[in-house]
């Protein structure tokens, strides 16, 4: 049965939604001009964007429910979602697809709304009605409606039944009610925790710079072009630290999830919250200079701006499809690339237009700005970040510049750079190496410790302990590359400088350190950057003697680099890598809603489906996993390695990187990581030959050959050597029940492999009801397998029969990333900072 009249609802509930924003503009916008009915109209508005949240919250309820019960008849829950996926993932699709996204960031933008007009009654009218207005626009992009006559789409709706969004499938022809079985799921790459929790704070984050925009507008609308100021400032601080956790949530997602390929090297949708965000910290400094001088003022109305639009720009770049040929990760165009751009051109031309028309009327300073005031290190440095803006923006839109060029009829084939990691930093590596000393030369002038030239000695020791520290730190670690000579000399200093600051704050105030406490981690952030990227070393080095491919130019290029830096690992044989013994263990695979991970050969995978049947009795830490015979639900895309890491002391711990056969993005690796204070082994299967070459085929065997031995006597088997040590009677015999005229005989051969590798090889020979049994054993280790065949009780020698297949290989690469967790601290640091900044401007009340 198609469940039609839940789709009809949400769609209602969508056009109640966008019906009430743009009443509600109105209604706010009469109350910003009226004075007798100001309230009336005031009320009314109110009325009308509580109704509006009320509407996005049903719009998404209803949506999730579609998504949740699984009717897959629409096209949204067909696209996204899945019977496999579990609760936790199946709110993660409700933002995997365009409109999902789109809802989640009016639902924060509504809320934001509502909490604003109760919290600041003074500037509600006019703030509210740019509120109001953004809402309206951006409802519009779920709105899902033609305009007849004209035949022009507004939007594009969640709740389209799969026969709307595909019409021309032929099976509409046969089954009109036709009903998929089930959808195609979520991306296994965002089948993880963080999607749950990092999309939600990045649009949190995206929303909030709606804030500070909106009382921007207002205050050049009503002439108060200074007193915004107050009211945006805090809420500008929590903002930043609200967007900055979500961009850093992604990052740690893209390093513990993706084949980690070093910073910057992220495709163009990845600068989309980074580059609003540096404008934003910039605007978030001008804005504070502001309150003790005007000369800021300006400088904050423009960052302001070009932060909201940014965050517009970000999103056409991502949603029209534009970068479909230079990003993995940009959505499919739905058709909205017009509304996108008319949403970003009306408040891009908007903002600039009454921003000049204000122009005149900004208050000025006479006196100069000297290079021991305030503002002029604050400008300096927010100038700074918007170079480091502007190099990003100039890249990441190389291919809207082809698409202008296009436009006019030329042909415009500008490449995104080959290598951008050298692309971005050889010029982000030096803006920074600016930022790190400005921020410490900032706080000292700030807080009064540097007022003329007499005072500069207050920072000599800083300068002194940075020298000494570098010297030793250039001698130990072998740093011979001029700019990271450099950085680590402005980082150290930075953390010193800023931490003197830092000391002296906490002592008085903590309310008042958030900014230094910030200037800190940026700095620690910034040598985690600088050894964790510049001095990252490949320790899975290949001393074997196995070239992995003497054809294929990735391997052989660059005098064989990836020869030497890919370790080759055969099933149970350990290989020596830096302090580790290490040992490939077998594939396994996870089940869902049990811990831990499973050995693929005690489970037989449903093809096309996601459940699997045990093959045996599975125990695991003593609780029982499975039943023989039981059903459980499998990740069949996943297959996971495990990899024992034994030090010289014998302590031992296993990684289980992940090799994902991926229906939407390929093959996708996966790394696991140990992690220690000083360090990272960050370990992938960079090439598992079973899963690219044969991609599920049989094994191939070689031709049976048949040998007769005593105990004792040696085989050679598959380049192990082999050795008969017993031949004994059993009673028992998995897969076999024996009677009492039934007989087993078990040969156990110890086989000898390198590095003393011993595995063992257990053949049967089996009498049951007079039929003779010769099941094979198969070493999965040694790529044997074994029957016996035949017992001369007379001679007593036994005989059997051998087939061998390639052993089982993947391929390793490990890097060292020596101090990243210095990265994650320092992130940490600023967000802590930046909430303990909006604590205290929160102290007072913001209202003017």
């Amino acid at each position: 049965m198609i469940h039609e009249t839940i789709g009809q609802v949400g769609h209602a509930l969508i056009i109640v939604s966008f019906v009430t924003a743009l009443l509600a503009t109105y209604a706010y916008f009469r109350s910003s001009q009226e004075e007798t009915l100001a309230n009336d109209w005031r009320q009314t508005a109110r009325t009308l964007f509580i109704v509006h949240l009320a509407a996005v919250i049903a719009v998404a309820t209803t949506l999730y429910i579609i998504i949740y019960n699984h009717y897959f008849e629409y096209h949204y829950a067909f696209s996204h979602a899945s019977k496999a996926l579990p609760i936790a993932y199946i709110v993660s699709c409700f933002w995997e697809g365009q409109e999902g996204s789109f809802l989640l960031w009016i639902f924060w933008q509504a809320l934001l709304g509502v909490l604003l007009m109760f919290r600041n009654p003074t500037w509600e009218s006019p703030v509210m009605t740019v509120f109001a207005l953004v809402q309206t626009f951006l409802t519009s992009m779920i709105l899902g409606v033609i305009i007849p006559g004209i035949e022009l789409k507004i939007g594009s709706s969640p709740f389209l039944l799969l026969r709307e969004a595909q019409p021309d499938l032929p099976v509409w022809s046969m089954q009109p009610n036709f009903i998929p079985l089930d959808g195609r799921g979520l991306n296994p790459l965002l089948q993880n925790y963080w999607m749950v929790i990092h999309p939600p704070t990045l649009f949190l984050g995206f929303a909030l710079t709606l804030v500070p925009f909106a009382f921007l507008i207002a205050g050049l609308w009503k002439k108060k072009l200074t007193e915004w100021i107050t009211p945006a400032l805090p809420w500008s601080l929590f903002g930043g630290g609200v967007l900055g956790v979500g961009i850093m949530m992604g990052a740690y997602w893209a390093y513990e999830t993706l084949n980690f390929g070093g910073y910057w090297n992220w495709d163009p949708v990845e600068n989309a919250s980074f580059v609003p965000w540096l404008v934003w910290i910039g605007a978030i400094h001008t804005m504070i200079a502001y309150r003790n001088s005007s000369s800021a003022l300006k400088t904050s109305i423009i960052l302001v701006i070009t932060t909201f639009i940014l965050v517009l720009y970000s999103t056409f770049l991502n949603r029209s499809g534009i970068l479909g040929n230079a990003s993995v990760h940009s959505f499919t165009d739905l058709g909205l690339s017009g509304q996108l751009l008319l949403y970003m051109g009306t408040f891009l031309v908007g903002a600039i237009a009454l921003a000049w028309y204000r122009w005149k009327d900004l208050p000025t300073d006479e006196k100069e700005l000297g290079v021991y005031s305030r503002e002029f290190w604050i400008f300096v440095g927010a100038s700074v970040l918007g170079l480091s803006a502007f190099q990003l923006t100039f890249t990441t839109s190389i291919p809207v510049y082809n698409k202008i060029a296009e436009a006019f009829g030329l042909v415009s084939n500008i490449a995104l750079p080959a290598d951008q990691v050298e692309h971005y930093s050889k010029i982000q590596i030096w803006i920074f190496i600016s930022i790190a000393v400005l921020s410490a030369v900032g706080q000292f002038v700030w807080w009064g410790k540097l007022k003329d030239k007499s005072q500069w000695k207050a920072l000599w020791n800083s300068v002194l302990v940075a020298t000494l520290l570098t010297v030793l730190l250039v001698n130990l670690g072998k740093i011979f590359t001029l700019s990271y000579i450099v950085l680590l000399w402005s980082s150290l200093f930075s953390v010193y400088a800023n931490g003197t600051i830092l000391w002296f704050l906490a002592r008085q105030k903590i309310s008042i350190a958030g900014g230094a406490l910030s200037h800190v981690g940026l700095a620690v952030m910034l040598i985690g950057i600088l050894f964790s990227s510049g001095y990252s070393k490949v320790v899975s080095l290949n001393r074997s003697g196995f070239a992995i491919s003497n054809k294929v130019e990735q391997f052989t290029k660059d005098d064989n680099k990836e020869n030497k830096e890919n370790l080759p690992l055969w099933l149970g044989q350990g290989a020596q890598m830096q302090d580790y013994l290490v040992t490939y263990k077998g594939r396994k695979i996870a089940l869902r809603g049990k811990a831990g991970y499973y050995n693929k050969k005690d489970f037989e995978i449903i093809e096309g489906d996601f459940h699997a049947v045990a093959l045996k009795d599975v125990v695991a830490n003593g609780e029982s996993i499975a039943k023989k015979g039981d059903t459980v639900i499998v990740e069949p895309e996943n297959n996971y390695y495990e990899l024992e890491f034994k030090n010289a002391e014998g302590k031992a711990v296993s990684l289980f990187p992940r090799w994902q056969v991926n229906p939407k993005m390929g093959t996708a690796i996966s790394p696991d990581i140990k992690h220690a204070f000083s360090h990272d082994i960050y370990t992938y299967v960079s090439l598992d030959p079973r899963l690219a070459a044969e991609a599920g085929e049989e094994k191939q065997w070689s031709q049976t050959v048949n040998s007769t031995v005593m105990v004792g006597d040696t085989l050679f088997l598959n380049d192990f050597v082999a050795v008969l040590k017993e031949v004994s009677r059993v009673t028992k015999l998995e897969g076999f029940e024996l009677g009492v005229n039934d007989a087993a005989v078990q040969a156990n051969f110890l086989v000898l492999g390198k590095n003393d590798q011993r595995f063992e090889l257990k053949p049967t020979f089996v009498i049951k009801d007079g039929m003779v049994a010769m099941p094979a054993y198969e070493s999965e280790e040694t790529g044997i397998k074994i029957k016996f065949t035949t017992i001369n009780p007379k001679t007593q020698q036994f005989s059997f029969a051998v087939n061998t297949t390639q052993q089982d290989l993947i391929i390793i690469k490990a890097l060292e990333k020596p101090y990243i967790n210095l990265v994650w601290i320092g992130s940490i640091m600023i967000f802590i900072g930046l909430f303990i900044a909006t604590f205290r401007r929160t102290e007072k009340p913001i209202a003017s």
